[in-house]
């Protein structure tokens, strides 16, 4: 069942040792009761959503509120039960965080891989606005994302491509302005999966026995997966959802120290705990572990939560806390107040159409188009100029409907998870309960289609290969590249001089294959862009967008070069264990540690024009850098309020010395003491013209320069140097400085 405990001597980085000790328990979860009740004092807001539910519980009788605290099922992928006689219909949920999966109407909005490789705070915070409106539009309350998990640990893992990839600042950074626009919408965003949900084997229990355990130590639990999911909750998250698997040996909607410990108690959660579906394997003990909301159905609740609270195995208190954690994201978000009907569609309900895409297509194209990213560009292949001829090749060019579904997925529905053949056309979104609905696709092959039929001049030709990489919730990837499109490349590359490959992938592609090809002039990682997917990457093949996407993954020269990480853990055993020995050290993290050397680094892409780095410059904040208090503030949402101080503030020039105006993606990276070597802790995007300069800026906060004290139990600075570099990538540094504590 795991080691009882973890101790650990040395950490090696960059020349140093740094001797520590960690106590702690390993691979068993340790017990923190009672579950925290929530008070609503993270701001006004929440202390006016606390009154306003706390004057509605008292209203309630028994019975209404334990039909508040399990899922049904009918127009919704789950609801809530509803309390009539005061007006209150209950709270609906539905899938997925790109896009509303199920109905008519609805945009297909590039996956949240996509959106990373944006690395654009604006676009992340107009994504979540138009998702939430969206959802607001079709009257769900609760829209299940973000994602911040799984965060990318396992290259080969079936849901990567759901969420912003391995790096916990990117990933917390998406997390933040996503929330932040979907509560801005109106919309009750749920933050999942909490935690360690990082691969698809053995998810739940089967024949064989329990789902897989993920043993984390303390540590990386803080400092790598937990650490994005404060930026949701900084940003006012009104739910999270628990995972499947067990964490530590405890299944996670009924692990303690996971809800009531980490996310309650030292997050300041104020809102409510939901498990995801079929998530709940027991029934007290989810409920004095933290659960607030079990779906899609009653589970191991209804009437045997009656039952326990009417004998005291779950305290009436732990019932109201429940409810009352509901209401107050429901005030929270103000949908008391005239929140339209829920109308999404379902087997046994219809409903009249409803159209909420509104004009969200032009959204969808600019982030579509932003994340693509360029990783070659042989003698300025690329942009287009013109050509006359223009040969398409491959399967991913069009649009092919997987034959047994409907409505039409491009990108294989959660039902057809199984089925799914690889090569059956363009692909515009994973597959699985992330996946979502299109109302229309625009293949790559029409697009260009019509460019070419409107541009009557040439002076170039051009042969163009698309192929792609699928994965999906419910299994795992099996390989990260395939002989079948390896050959289509290599075959089009011995006859065509001129050979560009665009790349639709659901987490990292390796290339090697094909990629040092004479006749391979340029190639493009195209994400999963969603439904104006042809559109987006004509902008970019003919330079109207000039291309500033960058990887949020390591590409290795081969899969071998993930080492441990490439795969999911298999165990046949009853009770399966997946240790994460590897502690904080995955993706690019793991390259620079081991000395390999990637195909492609993190935070790689290039651009049409070139541009230059300077006056790199660290000023402190009047901020104190003191250790902070751990008594006398009161932790709200997100934390101990003092982790988001901001103690220095980093700037540097960027120089546009290319032939165009492009935007620029400036990366700093920290070299924590005792920590990894680097490990990215701000990146700004600035539009920059050509011949001018424009200024990027790092705010770096009390949690970025931190460390988790395993024994003290809080983020803590260290005396010492710290280094700071910043560049155009993990490994293409430009600038140096240190910085003292």
């Amino acid at each position: 069942m795991g080691k009882l405990t973890r101790a650990t001597g040395v950490r090696e980085e960059n020349g140093r040792d740094k001797y520590f000790c960690e106590v702690q328990l390993y691979g068993l979860s340790p017990p923190v009761y009672p579950t925290p009740e929530g008070q609503g004092t993270s701001s006004p807001e929440w202390t006016a959503a606390y009154t306003k539910a706390r004057a509605f519980i008292a209203q309630l009788t028994f019975d209404e509120k334990l039909n508040l605290t399990r899922g049904f099922t009918g127009s919704c992928v789950g609801n809530t039960g509803s309390v009539p006689r005061l007006g209150f219909k209950g709270l609906y949920f539905e899938d997925a965080p790109a896009g509303i999966r199920g109905p008519d109407f609805v945009s297909a909005f590039p996956a949240g891989s996509h959106l990373a490789q944006t690395w654009d705070r604006e676009y992340m915070y107009a994504y979540g606005k138009a998702l939430g409106e969206e959802y607001y539009g079709k009257g769900v309350n609760v829209a299940l994302g973000p994602v911040g998990g799984p965060l990318g640990r396992v290259a080969r893992a079936g849901r990567n491509w759901e969420g912003p990839g391995p790096d916990p600042y990117v990933t917390g950074v998406q997390m933040e302005e996503v929330v932040k626009g979907m509560q801005g919408a109106g919309v009750i965003a749920c933050s999942k999966h909490f935690l360690f949900n990082e691969q698809e084997y053995r998810r739940l229990p089967n024949e064989l026995g329990e789902s897989m355990s993920s043993n984390v130590d303390d540590l990386t639990l803080h400092e790598l997966y937990a650490w994005p999911f404060m930026n949701a909750l900084k940003a006012g998250t009104g739910a999270v959802m628990c995972s499947y698997q067990r964490a530590n040996n405890s299944y996670s909607c009924q692990n303690s120290k996971l809800l009531n410990g980490i996310l309650k108690t030292e997050f300041g959660f104020e809102g409510f705990v939901v498990s995801d579906w079929q998530a709940q394997q027991s029934g007290v003990s989810t409920a004095n572990a933290g659960l607030d909301i079990v779906m899609p159905d009653g589970g191991f609740w209804g009437k045997n939560l009656s039952e326990a609270v009417t004998n005291g195995s779950v305290s009436i208190e732990r019932l109201n806390d429940m409810v009352t954690r509901t209401m107050a994201s429901f005030y929270f978000l103000n949908q008391n107040d005239s929140y339209p009907e829920a109308q999404i569609f379902s087997p046994t309900v219809q409903h009249p159409i409803l159209d909420v895409r509104s004009d969200h297509d032009k959204v969808i194209r600019e982030i579509g188009a932003a994340g693509h990213v360029l990783v070659k560009n042989v003698n300025k292949t690329l942009p287009l100029k013109k050509p006359r001829y223009v040969s398409i090749f491959g399967y991913d060019a069009e649009v092919k409907a997987v034959p047994w579904t409907n409505p039409l997925r491009y990108g294989g529905g959660y039902e057809v998870n199984f089925g799914w053949n690889t090569f059956n056309g363009t692909l515009i979104v994973g597959g699985g309960s992330g996946s979502n609905t299109p109302p229309y696709v625009i293949s790559p092959f029409k697009a260009i289609q019509d460019r070419v039929i409107a541009d009557r001049e040439a002076n170039s030709e051009v042969c163009l290969v698309f192929i792609n990489a699928y994965a999906s919730e419910s299994f795992d990837r099996t390989s990260l590249s395939d002989k079948f499109s390896d050959n289509l490349v290599l075959n089009v590359a011995g006859q065509c001089s001129n050979t560009v490959v665009v790349l639709h992938s659901a987490g990292p592609r390796v290339v090697d294959a094909w990629i040092e090809h004479e006749n391979v002039t340029a190639v493009i990682f195209g994400g999963l862009p969603g439904q104006e997917s042809g559109h987006a990457l004509v902008d970019v093949l003919y330079g109207d967008v000039n291309p500033s996407g960058k990887l949020v993954h390591t590409i290795a020269k081969k899969d071998e070069d993930y080492g441990d990480l490439l795969n999911s853990t298999i165990d046949f055993s009853a009770f399966p264990q997946q240790n994460f020995s590897e502690g904080v050290y995955i993706d690019y993290r793991a390259f620079d540690r081991n000395a390999i050397e990637p195909r492609f680094e993190f935070g790689y892409g290039l651009s049409y024009t070139e541009f230059a780095y300077s006056n790199l410059t660290i000023v402190k904040t009047g901020a104190n850098t003191a250790e902070y208090p751990s008594a006398d503030v009161s932790i709200v949402q997100g934390g101990h309020p003092e982790l988001w101080d901001i103690l220095f503030n980093v700037t540097a020039a960027i120089t546009n010395i290319g032939d165009v105006a492009g935007a620029e993606i400036a990366q700093l990276y920290l070299g924590v003491p005792g920590a990894p070597i680097r490990q990215l802790r701000g990146f700004d995007k600035v539009m920059v013209q050509r011949n001018s300069t424009a200024h990027v800026i790092f705010p770096l906060t009390r949690r970025d320069l931190s460390v988790w004290d395993v024994v003290a139990q809080k983020w803590r600075l260290q005396t010492a140097e710290y280094n700071i570099t910043v560049g155009a990538s993990s490994r293409d540094l430009r600038l140096n400085a240190t910085l003292q504590l």
